[in-house]
């Protein structure tokens, strides 16, 4: 009997899919035999078993089936049953056997009679009218999973088996076999059916596995797709009955059987009808997932940020909130031994998260390694109580490819400390706290925890760089008292930069630093100044520290002022990097603790140096021993070039007062009100005050934004 195939809606219009007159006038009919009854049971095991059925059951012709060997089938078996038995199935099954083997009869009776297609279906819906949507689909796939199992299970036997070959003779199986490759398209297209019915039982019953706690029956996402079900539920067994239909025509028709066209291409049709009903399900279900993924990312949101809100007795709670929960695996990497680890390293020590995106800058991971590593080289001073892990922060809209893997690899490679082992096992949830509690935007945070878990600094990055170990247990409170004890002099400012500055300060030697990039005044200053202090008769020790994120210039000019012997040098560009970041982490530093030029003589001084780097020009700043507030002088490029130059004019005065105290006369006696400064800093850091005064004239600075690809 050849099947009439439903007339088929345009695939592209899914509203006129579900909303045909026919499919209309036919749903009415098939909402009236639904009265489910109240019972509810786990249809999982049993979808699983009926798809093991139709895997092990012809996937790929017959040409294949009846060489497989016997060892293999016993494993087969043994898996399935193990399975079954994980599952629960067994208990279920013999509940449930009764209504699949009268679903099963009542196809094998119509299918075989040449009834009416819809009418077959409406019959078995009959039969499941106690059911659930998703019971329904899995119990009729079931039933068909015995037909269409016992059909194939003959013709895998006939030829090494007595019983199955009686029995496939009864049917005239073997003329089918001959002619399996008359009937492949046939049979091809009895398996892209099957295939797409199993797909669209397996997204119904996912809708019905969904946590009601994260999406409720009524939610939008779920009320749009259950209007669909039933029409869904019709016809993946309306599908069923025509897959039966033709497996049964197969039997007992001997060398009048002959597979037409017609038939491939009527369950064809089909089966694009049921895909397309199951891209239309599966674009709900994704609907549904992500509201799920919301509720659950808000409430493990809302569990972080109570539990920061708790005393606890230790870190553990926290850090397993934060990094991850599970026991599954080993979420950390030790970088120095290059093997993995769990959370129980960090409990009770101080714990800095060093947050970042792949993006890192070479230099400040450099530094950051070498500051570490220096605290473990004193394993009995309290610094090593404190543990550094880095928490990788990546964009997941954008997929995770082995190009992302290589550099998330590369850089976990240079960090001596620990990491997340993947930063899959950050939840979704522990980056949005991380953006909007901590602020976290592009610029590495160094977030510290102490023992207990409490955040005592929501960025130690700072203090780090301008005090390095120095610094610990690296709380904002320490920070506080660090502040207080400093004064404006040549130490703060650059004693960590190069190892002579501290043997030039215990020398009671006069030291310039000068930074820029024009060559040509890098040169007139540095003469300039090596004749001053010959006439002046001092020790003048001169350092360029080049000018921030150092490029080729920079490099270029470092190897001109070698060559050409004009002054020290700092050989390495990360050391000139990191005397301009520890600024700028000096002036963060400050703003976090609300000081500002109008009230604190330190920020003046760091605003200043600021300013000179967002100058074209050359800079100076000229000091003698541990100099302190007030025995430091500093000018631009241009005024302090003008100062040496005009030496002999107060010459007398430096022999008098001294040459630090008598060249910050001539300067302040020089000064011209006629100024331009610029303030440069990085715009991520979150720390960025609406309001920022000159420290020139302790006027308020205009704010511009400016964006900068510098590749020199």
């Amino acid at each position: 009997m050849a099947i009439v195939p439903h007339k088929l809606s345009n695939p592209r219009s899914e509203r006129h899919m579900f909303s045909s007159s026919d499919d209309n006038a036919m749903m009415k009919q098939i909402q009236a035999t639904h009265a489910p009854d109240g019972r509810e049971f786990s249809v999982r095991p049993l979808l699983n078993l009926v798809e093991d059925i139709f895997q092990q059951a012809a996937p790929t012709g017959l040409a294949t089936i009846v060489h497989q060997q016997v060892g293999a089938q016993h494993a087969q078996l043994e898996a399935m049953d193990d399975k079954a038995l994980q599952n629960g199935s067994h208990e279920m099954l013999e509940v449930l056997s009764y209504t699949i083997n009268k679903i099963s009869c009542e196809i094998s009776c119509k299918c075989s009679g040449g009834g009416d297609a819809h009418a077959t279906t409406l019959a078995i819906f009959h039969l499941l009218s106690s059911y659930s949507w998703d019971a329904k689909v899995v119990l009729a796939l079931s039933a068909f999973a015995v037909n269409y199992g016992e059909f194939w299970l003959v013709a895998q036997l006939y030829l090494t088996n007595p019983l199955a070959k009686g029995i496939a003779l009864l049917k005239q199986l073997p003329d089918i076999i001959e002619r399996s490759a008359v009937l492949k398209p046939k049979f091809e297209a009895l398996n892209n059916l099957i295939r797409a019915t199993l797909d669209v039982a397996k997204c119904i019953v996912e809708f019905k596995e969904l946590p009601s706690q994260y999406i409720s029956p009524d939610a939008p996402e779920m009320l749009s797709a259950t209007a669909h079900i039933p029409t869904a539920v019709y016809w993946t067994v309306r599908s069923i009955v025509a897959c039966a239909t033709q497996i049964i025509g197969l039997t007992g028709t001997g060398h009048e059987h002959i597979a037409s066209t017609t038939e491939a291409w009527e369950l064809s049709s089909l089966a694009h009808k049921v895909r397309s009903i199951h891209e239309h399900l599966m674009a709900q279900l994704t609907r549904c997932y992500h509201h799920i993924d919301e509720k659950r990312h808000l409430e493990a949101y809302q569990t972080l940020v109570r539990l920061f809100e708790t005393i606890h007795i230790d870190n553990i709670k926290i850090l397993r909130a934060l990094i991850y929960a599970k026991d599954d695996q080993l979420p950390l990497f030790v970088g120095a031994k290059k093997e993995r680890a769990s959370l129980d390293v960090l409990r009770r020590k101080n714990v800095l998260l060093y947050i970042s995106e792949l993006e890192l800058q070479y230099e400040e991971l450099e530094m950051l390694r070498q500051i570490y590593e220096e605290t473990r080289q004193h394993p009995t001073r309290a610094e090593s109580q404190f543990e550094v892990v880095w928490l990788p922060v990546v964009n997941r809209s954008t997929p995770w490819n082995d190009e992302k893997q290589k550099q998330f690899e590369s850089l976990r490679s240079m960090m001596p400390w620990y990491s997340v082992f993947h930063p899959s096992l950050l939840d979704p949830a522990v980056v949005r706290y991380i953006k909007e509690v901590w602020h976290f935007n592009k610029k590495p945070l160094l977030v510290v925890l102490d023992p207990q878990g409490k955040v005592v600094n929501p960025n130690a990055i700072h203090m780090i760089w301008i005090w390095g170990s120095t610094a610990f247990p690296f709380t904002s409170n320490r920070e506080e008292s660090l502040w207080k004890e400093e004064t404006w002099r040549i130490e703060l400012l650059a004693d960590t930069v190069d190892p002579n500055i501290p043997a030039w300060i215990e020398g009671q030697k006069h030291i310039c630093l000068y930074g820029g990039e024009d060559m040509d005044w890098i040169r007139k200053f540095t003469k300039t100044a090596d004749a001053v202090a010959r006439a002046a008769n001092i020790q003048l020790e001169m350092l360029y520290v080049g000018k921030s994120n150092p490029r080729d210039k920079v490099r270029k000019n470092n190897s001109t002022i070698q060559a050409e012997k004009l002054s020290h040098i700092l050989p390495d560009l990360t050391m000139i990097w990191f005397f301009w970041v520890r600024l700028e982490s000096m002036w963060h530093s400050k703003v976090q603790h609300n000081r500002t030029v109008e009230n604190d003589l330190i920020m003046q001084e760091i605003v200043t140096m600021l300013s000179f780097d967002g100058s074209e020009h050359g800079w100076a700043v000229i000091s003698r021993g541990s100099g302190l507030q007030g025995h430091m002088a500093k000018a631009k490029g241009t005024d302090i070039l003008e100062c040496f130059e005009d030496f002999q004019s107060w010459n007398h005065i430096a022999t008098e007062k001294g040459f630090v105290p008598a060249l910050n006369d001539y300067l302040h006696g020089h000064h011209n009100p006629l100024h331009c400064n610029r303030l440069i800093l990085p715009g991520t850091t979150g720390t960025i005050p609406e309001r920022v005064v000159c420290a020139e004239c302790n006027r308020p600075m205009e704010k511009f934004i400016m964006y900068r690809c510098c590749t020199d």
